[in-house]
């Protein structure tokens, strides 16, 4: 190869080298521009939580960050002064919303809530709270406005506006009215257990007391010679009206609560109340002024004051069963199959079958003489219930069912004779409706169209077969709906049948 030669085929390869390290660096350019564009599109890896002090932030500067805090969802920085031997100096933490400033009405609005509602509102009470505490603030309000007319009636019928009045008969009749009250109190307080299984009964029962004393003290306007015995009158009421909201009261907030915080919805609760009335005792105030209609007055407050109370104990939903809410589920499941929804049953509870009524179709827990007019009868029901603790009958002279317990009954017993008998009389009356045309037949003949011992003792098997079948599931159900089951709150009596020695 001569040297011609050899000089062009150096060049040739300096070519190509050259060529290569070019398209090599333009490759590297554009591999570096798109890694560079993935990286600045990339959502930035989400840093560890840091405490204690934090000196990358703030460079340059005497703050360092400290830590960071959160409140009721307001965030706050803590910072503090140093030196620059990176020493702090005592006492100079400083903190530093990262919210802008509440204004006034926010302001405002935090603080009354922080006295009308209960800490982690609205997760902390079940839903049926608003509304109850809507009609509960609505019924002091009128309560309020009436404790105004009421305290100034009296005041004129004992004689304090008039100048011959005698001070200390008036300090006497104000006191024997008082003490009048507190005995009352003292006597009805032994009710005790009714408070329990009988609550809502008794709290509308107790607000219609109320507003009766409320009238009777008014009537001593027209009757001031009578002050003292209506005014004892009255504040008998009253007090009885007050032990029995006193008494209700816990068991009611207890269904509202949600977790340990009993106390903190109490303490909310009677605040509204406590604001409520105020607001009516100023608002009757500017109206007394007015000199209006007494009897006009007492009749509009009445009217809001007894529906509001209404409304008011229908808007609470207890998950226990008690005689009207049990009597309201098996029906329901008799007729249905299905057994009612915590709202529906306490909606379609009577809050005015009150406890003293002794017309009860089935009586739990009856004497044995109650329950048997004659010796046969218990000898035909008897074997029917021999592997029970319990024992279902049909009285026709009397026209009611009667669960009587044996002496080993169990909780579990006494619901399920509860269960039973309302069964038995399910059978009798559906019975009694499709034989409604032969019943009207015999009307002349008969004092009762219930059926006759053969009758019932059929029945009676029927219905033994039908709650051995029905009772476990009707139990089940119950359960699933949220409700709480325990015999106490059915209100048995205490007779039970002994083994004869």
């Amino acid at each position: 190869m001569n040297t011609s030669e050899s000089s062009q085929l150096l060049n040739q390869k300096s070519n190509s080298n050259s060529a290569t390290t070019s398209s090599e660096a333009r490759l590297l350019v554009r591999e570096t521009l798109r890694i560079s564009a993935n990286l600045a599109s990339a959502p930035p890896s989400p840093s560890p939580p840091r405490f204690g002090r934090i000196e990358d932030q703030y460079i340059g500067s005497t703050l360092r960050l400290i830590c960071c805090e959160e409140i009721d969802g307001r965030r706050f920085k803590y910072l503090s002064h140093f030196d620059p031997n990176k020493k702090s100096n005592k006492n100079s933490i400083r903190s530093v919303s990262l919210q802008t400033p509440q204004a006034p009405v926010e302001g405002l609005m935090s603080f009354v809530r922080s006295y009308v509602v209960p800490e982690g509102f609205p997760e902390s009470v079940a839903p049926s709270y608003v509304p109850y505490m809507t009609w509960r603030a609505l019924k002091h309000f009128f309560g309020g406005a009436m404790g105004v007319f009421t305290t100034q009636t009296l005041l004129n019928s004992v004689g304090v506006s008039q100048n011959r009045a005698v001070p200390g008969a008036v300090a006497i009749n104000w006191i024997l009215k008082d003490g009048a009250g507190r005995v009352g109190k003292m006597l009805f307080a032994r009710q005790g257990k009714k408070f329990d299984y009988d609550l809502k009964q008794l709290r509308i029962s107790g607000d219609l007391l109320m507003e009766l004393g409320a009238g009777v003290e008014l009537a001593t306007a027209a009757f001031p010679h009578l002050f003292l015995p209506l005014a004892c009158a009255a504040n008998v009421a009253k007090n009885v009206a007050a032990v029995t909201s006193t008494s209700t009261r816990t068991p009611i907030y207890k269904a509202f609560a949600k977790g340990e915080n009993i106390g903190d919805v109490t303490a909310k609760g009677e605040c509204i109340g406590n604001v409520a009335d105020l607001l009516g005792t100023g608002l009757s105030i500017m109206i007394a002024k007015r000199n209006p209609s007494l009897i006009t007055t007492f009749g509009l407050l009445s009217c809001g004051y007894v529906f509001s109370s209404y409304q008011e104990v229908k808007s609470v939903v207890l998950h226990t069963l008690n005689r009207a809410r049990f009597t309201v589920a098996v029906e329901s499941f008799l007729k249905t199959g299905r057994v009612p929804t915590l709202q529906e049953g306490n909606s379609m509870e009577s809050i005015f079958s009150f406890p003293w009524t002794k017309q009860r179709p089935i009586v739990l827990g009856p004497r044995f003489k109650e329950a048997f007019q004659d010796p046969n009868s218990y000898y035909v029901m008897e074997p029917i219930f021999q592997g029970e603790q319990y024992l279902v009958t049909y009285n026709p002279r009397k026209g009611n069912i009667y669960a009587l317990l044996k002496d080993q009954a169990k909780s579990d017993d006494i619901l399920k004779a509860a269960f039973h008998a309302h069964v038995l009389f399910h059978m009798i009356h559906t019975s009694n409706d499709n034989q409604s045309s032969v019943m009207k037949q015999c009307e002349n003949e008969l004092s009762s169209p219930l059926p006759a011992t053969t009758d019932l003792q059929a029945h009676v098997t029927e219905s033994y077969k039908l709650v051995s079948a029905l009772y476990g599931s009707f139990k089940n159900k119950a359960k699933e709906q949220g409700w709480v089951m325990s015999e106490s709150l059915l209100n048995p009596g205490r007779a039970r049948l002994c083994c004869v020695n």
